[in-house]
C-alpha cells in the first residue's frame, strides 16, 4: 500500500470510557435544550415587506390567499372561535359585510352561546349603521341567552341611542320578566328618572322590592319619594317595609333610616316612638347601632330624663352581653342589679326576676373562695326583698332558700345566720331569732357565731344566756384567749370581780393557747385597775417564772415605777423596786447566756435592749453612780463573719455580721493562753501512761501553771467546759486583735 502511494489507514478514535456513572445532578432534557436554543437567539427577524397593491388582479389574488390562510386555520381547528372573529374582522376591513356576516352565522353555528361572538358581530353591525340586522341580532341573543346582562344594556343603550324611547322601554320590560340583579332594576329606574316618569319609576320600585326584598331598597324606595318631595308616601313606604319584615325579621337599619326620616322632617316624637318600638321588640345583641343612634337622637333633641334613660338601656345591653358571655361573673350581676334597684320607676317583678338568675349560677367547685362574691347575691336579695318591696314572707324565704343551699359540712358562712337572725328581731321573733342562731351553732360553731350571738344577747341584757355562751364558747374552743378576756371583760361589767379574777386563774391554767402574752398582759391590768398591786406583782413574778422575756421584765419595772403615782408613796422606793427588778433582769438575762452559750445572737439584743432601757430609766430618775454603773455594762459593738452553710451542709462563703460584748462576760472569761495550755495538759494527761509521765518531762510546765495562777480542778474543768461551749464562728482578723488589746 505504501508503494502504491496510499497513506496509512486512519484507525477510528476509542470511545473514552466513563468513570463515574451516577446520574448527574441535573438532568438535561428536550425542553431545555429548545428553551437554551430559543434565549440564545438573538437575531431580529426583519418584518416582513409591506405589500402594494396596484389593480384588481392583485387585489383578488391577495384576498384569495388571506381567505385560503384563514379557511386552513377555520379547518384545522374550527373550536377556535378567535379565528373566526379575525377572519370576520378582515372581511370587515376588506369592506366585504356580506362576507363578514357570513363568516359570523357561520362561527354562530359552530358556538352560539359564545357571548363574545354575539358581541362582536353585534357591535360589526351597529358600527355598519345596520340598526335592523343590529336589532335583529340584540333579540337573537337575548333569546338564547336572557341571563347574559351585557346583551339587556348594549341592547337598551343601542335603542335609547335612536331615541326609540318606547322600544327601550319594551326591552326594559322584557328584561325585567327575567327578574335580573338589583342593578339591572336600578337601571331601568334611573332610565325612567331620565325622562321624568316618575310615576312609572315608583312603578318600577313597587315591583323591584318585592323581587329583592332586602331592607336597602326598601330604603332607597322611601328616599326616592322624600327626595322628589313625597313625604306621606315616603312615610307610607317605611311604615310598609316594617309592616312587611314583621317581628320575625326585623333589622335595626330600617329603624334608624325612618327615625333618620322623621327626625328630618322636625317629628322628633315620631323618631322617639320609633326607636322605643324597635328596641322594645328587637333582641338586645342586634341592635347595637341602634342604641347608639337613639343616643345620639336624645342627646339632641330629647329632655334629661329622656338621655338618662337611654344611656341606662345601654347599660343594661351591656351588662346583659357580659351575663351571657359568663353566667358566674358575679361581679356583672352586681353591678346589673344595682343598676335596676337605682331606676326611679323600677319594676318589682323584674328586678326580683333578675335576683333570680343571678342565683341559679351556683358556684361549680365546693370550696368557699369560690362562694364568697356568690354568696352576696343572696344577701342583697334579701335586703331588698326586706327594704324595698317590704315583703317579709319573701325574705324569709330567701333565707331559708340560701341557709338550705350552702354545703355546711364542708363551710358555713355566719353572716347568712347573723342576718337571718337579726331579720327576726326586727319582726319580734326573738325565739326564732335564738333558735336559729342555735341551729347555725349546732351546725358549724364558728367564732364569729358565737360572738354575734353573744352580743345579740348583750344588747338584749340577758347576761346569763350570756354567761351560758361564753361557757359553750369556751367548751369549742379553749386556747382562744380573746374569748377568755371577753368573758373576763363582760364580769367586771357586771361588777362580779371575783368571777373575772376566777375567769382569769383558768384562763392561764389552759396549757395550750393561742396568745398566752395578750392573756397575762390582760390579767394583769385587770389587777391595776383593782388597785391590787400585790396580786399583779405575784402575777409578774408567776409570768417570769414561765418566761425570762426582756419586755416582761421592762414591763415588770415600769410597774413598779407607775405604782407610786397611784400610792401617794415615797417617790424614791417605786425607783429603786424599779432599779432592783432592772438588776434582776441582767443578771438573769446573763446567766441564761451562761447556760446556753456566749454567743447566742437573740439573747445578746435582749440584754442590749434592757441595758438601754435601764440606761433611759437612770437618766430620768438616777443619780450620776447609777448611771456610770449602767453605762459600764454597756457592750461594745464589733464586726466579725462567720460560714455560710446550705441546707446540705456545703460552704457557701462568708458573711459579716455585728456582735455584742458585755464587760461582764469579759471580766469572767478566763485568759486565752492560760486555757489553752491546761487543755493541752488534759490531752496529755489523757493519753500518757503513768509510767511515761514519770521517765519524760513532758508534763513539766503544769505544776509551774499550778504555782503561778493557783486553781483548784473544779476551777480547771470549768473553764475547759466554757472552752468547748464556745460557738464555733471565725472572726476577721482585725475583731481578734481588737478583742485582744482590749
Amino acid at each position: 500500500m505504501e508503494s502504491g502511494g496510499f497513506g496509512k489507514a486512519q484507525k477510528p478514535p476509542k470511545v473514552a470510557k466513563v468513570k463515574n456513572k451516577t446520574p448527574a445532578e441535573i438532568q438535561i432534557t428536550a425542553e431545555q435544550l429548545l428553551r437554551e436554543a430559543k434565549e440564545r437567539d438573538l437575531e431580529i427577524v426583519p418584518p416582513p415587506p409591506k405589500q402594494k397593491i396596484s389593480d384588481p388582479d392583485e387585489l383578488a389574488d391577495y384576498q384569495y390567499k388571506k381567505r385560503k390562510t384563514f379557511e386552513d386555520a377555520l379547518r384545522r381547528n374550527r373550536n377556535v372561535i378567535t379565528n373566526w372573529i379575525k377572519y370576520a374582522q378582515w372581511e370587515e376591513s376588506q369592506k366585504e359585510i356580506q362576507r363578514a356576516r357570513s363568516v359570523f352565522e357561520r362561527a354562530l353555528d359552530v358556538d352560539h352561546r359564545n357571548i363574545t361572538l354575539w358581541l362582536k358581530y353585534s357591535e360589526m353591525e351597529m358600527k355598519n349603521k345596520q340598526v335592523n340586522h343590529a336589532r335583529n341580532l340584540w333579540d337573537r341573543a337575548v333569546t338564547i341567552l336572557p341571563r347574559a346582562n351585557q346583551f339587556w344594556y348594549k341592547y337598551t343603550y343601542m335603542e335609547e341611542m335612536l331615541v326609540n324611547i318606547a322600544g327601550c322601554r319594551q326591552v326594559f320590560e322584557r328584561w325585567m320578566e327575567w327578574q335580573p340583579d338589583e342593578q339591572a332594576w336600578q337601571t331601568y329606574i334611573n332610565f325612567e328618572l331620565r325622562y321624568k316618569e316618575l310615576d312609572r319609576a315608583r312603578s318600577i320600585f313597587e315591583r323591584f322590592v318585592y323581587v329583592h326584598p332586602e331592607v336597602k331598597n326598601w330604603i332607597k324606595y322611601a328616599k326616592f319619594e322624600e327626595r322628589n318631595g313625597y313625604i306621606i308616601g315616603a312615610r307610607q313606604v317605611y311604615e310598609r317595609a316594617v309592616d312587611f319584615y314583621g317581628d320575625e325579621h326585623m333589622d335595626e337599619r330600617l329603624f334608624i333610616a325612618f327615625a333618620k326620616f322623621e327626625e328630618g322632617q322636625k317629628e322628633h316624637e315620631r323618631a322617639t316612638a320609633i326607636y322605643k318600638f324597635a328596641l322594645e321588640h328587637m333582641s338586645k345583641d342586634k341592635a347595637a347601632e341602634l342604641y347608639k343612634a337613639y343616643t345620639i337622637h336624645q342627646k339632641k333633641f330629647g329632655e334629661r330624663d329622656a338621655i338618662e334613660d337611654v344611656i341606662v338601656s345601654k347599660r343594661k345591653f351591656q351588662y346583659e352581653e357580659e351575663i351571657k358571655e359568663n353566667p358566674s361573673n358575679y361581679d356583672a350581676w352586681f353591678d346589673y342589679l344595682r343598676l335596676l334597684e337605682s331606676e326611679g320607676d323600677a319594676d318589682v317583678e323584674v328586678i326580683r326576676d333578675t335576683y333570680e338568675r343571678a342565683i341559679a349560677n351556683i358556684p361549680l367547685v365546693a370550696e368557699k373562695s369560690y362562694w364568697r362574691r356568690y354568696i352576696y347575691l343572696w344577701i342583697n336579695y334579701a335586703l331588698f326583698e326586706e327594704l324595698e318591696a317590704e315583703d317579709f314572707e319573701k325574705t324569709r324565704q330567701v333565707y331559708d332558700s340560701c341557709l338550705k343551699l350552702i354545703p355546711h359540712r364542708s363551710f358555713t358562712f355566719a353572716k347568712m345566720w347573723l342576718l337571718y337572725a337579726h331579720f327576726e328581731v326586727r319582726q319580734k321573733n326573738l325565739q326564732l331569732a335564738r333558735k336559729i342562731l342555735g341551729t347555725g351553732i349546732g351546725k358549724c360553731p364558728k367564732n364569729k357565731l358565737f360572738r354575734g350571738y353573744i352580743d345579740l344577747e348583750i344588747q338584749l341584757r340577758e347576761f346569763d344566756r350570756c354567761r351560758t355562751l361564753y361557757e359553750k364558747f369556751l367548751q369549742n374552743g379553749p386556747e382562744n384567749c380573746t374569748t377568755w378576756m371577753k368573758f373576763a371583760e363582760l364580769e367586771t361589767l357586771l361588777g362580779d370581780v371575783d368571777r373575772a379574777r376566777g375567769i382569769y386563774e383558768l384562763a392561764i391554767k389552759q396549757p395550750l393557747l393561742d396568745m398566752p402574752e395578750i392573756l397575762w398582759k390582760a390579767y394583769i391590768d385587770f389587777e391595776i385597775e383593782q388597785e391590787e398591786s400585790d396580786k399583779a406583782r405575784a402575777l409578774y413574778e408567776r409570768l417570769l417564772e414561765r418566761t425570762q422575756h426582756v419586755k416582761v421584765w421592762m414591763s415588770f419595772a415600769q410597774f413598779e415605777l407607775t405604782l407610786a403615782a397611784s400610792t401617794q408613796e415615797d417617790p424614791s422606793l417605786p425607783v429603786a423596786a424599779a432599779r432592783s427588778v432592772f438588776q434582776r433582769a441582767n443578771r438573769s438575762l446573763r446567766s441564761i447566756a451562761q447556760s446556753v452559750g456566749l454567743e447566742v445572737a437573740t439573747n445578746k439584743e435582749e440584754r442590749l435592749m434592757l441595758l438601754e432601757a435601764w440606761q433611759a430609766f437612770e437618766y430620768e430618775h438616777g443619780d450620776e453612780a447609777s448611771r456610770n454603773a449602767v453605762t459600764n455594762l454597756m457592750p461594745k459593738r464589733v464586726k466579725k463573719r462567720r460560714r455560710i452553710q446550705t441546707q446540705d451542709g456545703s460552704d457557701a462563703g462568708w458573711e459579716e455580721y455585728f456582735d455584742y460584748i458585755f464587760p461582764e462576760d469579759e471580766a469572767t472569761k478566763p485568759n486565752l493562753k492560760l486555757l489553752a495550755m491546761a487543755k493541752a495538759w488534759k490531752m496529755a494527761k489523757e493519753n500518757t501512761p503513768a509510767n511515761q509521765q514519770q521517765e519524760t518531762g513532758t508534763i513539766t510546765k503544769a505544776p509551774m501553771v499550778d504555782s503561778e495562777a493557783p486553781s483548784s480542778s473544779f476551777a480547771t474543768q470549768e473553764l475547759l467546759s466554757q472552752n468547748d461551749d464556745r460557738d464555733d464562728t471565725s472572726e476577721s482578723s482585725d475583731s481578734d486583735s481588737e478583742s485582744e488589746k482590749n
